[in-house]
């Protein structure tokens, strides 16, 4: 399925007076832009914004709903699936375990765990954006193990067509947050098993497993002077085979969405 195509930044950018007045809160209408797309940021957030551009861009931003997974039909054609998996097997071949009839899947540190049926359970709150990638992790036709290599989201299978809202969803809010929040990928590392990477021309390079063989690394550069801070999520190219590119945004909009409310809380 192609993602109808997402609202960018730099289309709110345009309607903008382009003044950088901060009095939205944020250092640029750059960043205010990407924060309304984001959904951190609301149209009237910005005093010289016209009542017509408002309106405009209302009944874009309206229309984004409808590009978002349908999960629900998504995780019942899952369920499907999975009753038909030898789950031992599944198990042995991606990183999980299998005793008595149920397969336990590590995501972040937490384990959950999957029975024949798809029924899911875990000491952790299970909701729509771990379940479905859990099960599609599980089910997905072809697997590869960690190769080391790291890749964009564009270079994944259907990427090109989802990257606006990866962008939208994923990588332009984790970068406000990492602006606001410096002390974050700190607390990544310690309550996500997350590791610093080498090799990477970035202030910090963070990668995390929300999946056994699922790693994505997250760079980071703050600002410098004139050059405002940028941040990139990656994939070990494993990545492009192990999971659906629906799956794969889901994940990593729903782990901002976790950071954001972990940021919430310390602040």
């Amino acid at each position: 399925m192609v993602s109808p195509k997402a609202l960018t930044p730099f289309e709110v950018y345009k309607l903008l007076p382009q003044s950088n007045c901060k009095r939205c809160m944020l250092p640029s209408c750059l960043a205010f832009a990407a924060a309304v797309v984001g959904g951190q940021k609301r149209l009237y957030d910005c005093p010289d914004l016209s009542k017509d551009s408002i309106d405009k861009l209302s009944a874009t931003l309206e229309k984004r709903s409808t590009m978002e997974p349908r999960q629900a039909e998504f995780v019942d054609r899952l369920l499907e699936k999975i009753v038909k998996l030898d789950l031992a097997a599944v198990a042995q071949e991606r990183g999980a375990t299998y005793v008595d009839g149920v397969i336990s899947v590590l995501s972040l540190g937490k384990e959950f765990h999957v029975d024949s049926s798809g029924q899911m359970k875990s000491a952790c709150h299970i909701i729509p954006w771990v379940q479905a990638p859990i099960l599609s992790y599980l089910c997905n036709d072809k697997h590869e193990q960690v190769s080391g290599q790291w890749i964009s989201f564009r270079e994944i299978k259907g990427g090109i067509d989802w990257r606006g809202l990866f962008q939208s969803r994923c990588e332009t809010p984790l970068k406000l947050l990492a602006d606001s929040h410096p002390e974050l990928f700190g607390d990544l590392i310690d309550l996500f098993l997350g590791q610093t990477a080498e090799g990477f021309d970035a202030d910090v390079a963070l990668v995390l497993h929300p999946l056994p063989h699922i790693p994505l690394c997250i760079c980071y550069q703050a600002a410098d002077g004139d050059l405002e801070s940028d941040l990139n999520i990656f994939f070990d190219s494993c990545c492009a085979v192990n999971l659906h590119i629906k799956s794969l945004y889901t994940l990593c909009a729903g782990l901002v969405k976790m950071f954001e409310q972990i940021a919430a809380h310390h602040s």
